[in-house]
């Protein structure tokens, strides 16, 4: 890297720095305030930023945002919301991927292949701009939890379905057979080989950290841990998202509790939350740098009908879900769905899965166009109104209680 690409990422990293020191003080979210500043680089100073490319956000940047995540998430009230978890993220994604299928089909006119694969990759959902409303404004820890689990799980869930779709795509391109038996071994290696993949990365790694007390040491492992069960994943053909989030779950629930230091614990957290904010930073920035160089004029109809589809995939995809669990311990209340609902966003996943998509579709150009087109509104629309969403469905804790 020369003198000029050090001098990008420090006018980078600076912008980010700015926009969070404003948006605090605004109170809204930062990720709506980089979008803006990136968009602002980019017309002010075109050419200045890199582009976002799919190997920056899948290899280099996503582990540690999904990691930070996953450490933080409890085991036990996890495993109690689980069923209704895993109805939302597998039903549930079906569900809304199949709306957004059959709309792009139908009415934007694209091949099965590329609407379904858009339907797939958009229903991946980023809660970055939602949690950090709800850190704003402390809500319920169910709420909470319920939101940030099932995004995760919901990547991992998306990621899968990608997977299996673009193999596909690939093989239909080559005159290839494929067989509803070999789609569902693929489906199955991917998801249990990578979250098997995730916890035999992390136990053996967590008990090397078991003979230091080294906080340093302790934080380089669990980067190895992150890294290395993502590469490894992804090198075998399985899923690095699920990978990184099944190593994160061991790191949190099994390696804090017994054998990562207590300094060690307060030294990874911190480092993760350092890395989680740089790389959504660099990604929000991007996203709004990359929407100045693409025709989104050009695509503009199917945009609104795609943003149209998918708030109507996710709202399909939530409300009958929950609702099924209505006469269940997992009951979840009205106001908890519409924030399941709208908090939906669109965000670094969907964009890589994007910019991987094989040029054997037909509409790749303008699915990615058009999957940047989503993902900004939902950051600047639904993150904008996420707040007075909370509080307006009385979902604020105060310290007497609930408000």
């Amino acid at each position: 890297m020369d003198e000029s690409g050090f001098l990008t990422i420090g006018g980078l990293f600076l912008a980010a720095i700015l926009v969070a020191i404003g948006a605090q003080r605004l109170r809204l979210p930062y990720s709506i305030g980089l979008v803006v500043a990136g968009l602002g680089i980019a017309l002010v100073a075109p050419g200045t930023a890199p582009p976002l490319t799919r190997d920056l956000i899948y290899f280099i940047l996503l582990p540690p945002l999904v990691f930070e995540a996953a450490i933080q998430i409890p085991w036990r009230p996890l495993r109690r919301e689980l069923p209704l978890l895993l109805a939302l993220v597998t039903l549930g994604v079906a569900v809304a991927s199949g709306v957004v299928a059959a709309g792009m089909h139908y009415w934007a006119g694209w091949s099965w292949i590329g609407a379904g694969l858009f339907g797939v990759l958009i229903s991946a959902t980023d809660p970055v701009s939602v949690i950090a409303a709800f850190k704003q404004w402390r809500v319920e820890p169910r709420l909470h939890l319920l939101v940030e689990a099932e995004s995760l799980l919901n990547d991992g869930v998306a990621a899968v379905g990608f997977a299996v779709l673009t193999g596909i795509a690939v093989a239909g391109a080559g005159a290839g057979d494929v067989s509803l038996g070999a789609i569902g071994w693929q489906l199955l290696y991917t998801s249990v080989g990578g979250i098997g993949i995730g916890v035999g990365v992390a136990v053996p790694l967590i008990l090397v950290a078991g003979g230091t007390d080294d906080r340093l040491v302790e934080v380089t492992i669990t980067t190895l841990i992150a890294f290395g069960a993502f590469l490894v994943a992804e090198h075998l053909g399985c899923s690095g998202v699920l990978a990184t989030l099944a190593a994160g779950l061991v790191v949190g629930n099994w390696g804090f509790p017994g054998t990562i230091s207590d300094d060690g614990r307060r030294g990874v957290l911190n480092h993760w939350e350092y890395v989680a904010f740089l790389g959504n930073s660099v990604i929000f920035l991007l996203i709004g740098g990359s929407e100045a160089r693409l025709p989104i004029g050009v695509v503009v109809e199917a945009a609104a009908l795609a943003i149209g589809l998918s708030l109507a995939g996710r709202a399909l995809s939530v409300y009958p879900m929950t609702l099924a669990f209505a006469r269940t311990r997992l009951a979840v209340p009205w106001a908890y769905k519409h924030v399941l609902f709208w908090g939906g966003l669109r965000g670094a996943l969907a964009l890589a899965l994007a910019l991987a998509l094989p040029g054997a579709v037909p509409e790749r150009a303008t699915i990615v166009a058009v999957v940047f087109a989503v993902v900004a509104f939902s950051i600047v629309v639904q993150g904008l109104t996420m707040g007075p969403l909370i509080r307006r469905l009385g979902l604020i804790e105060t310290d007497a209680g609930h408000a």
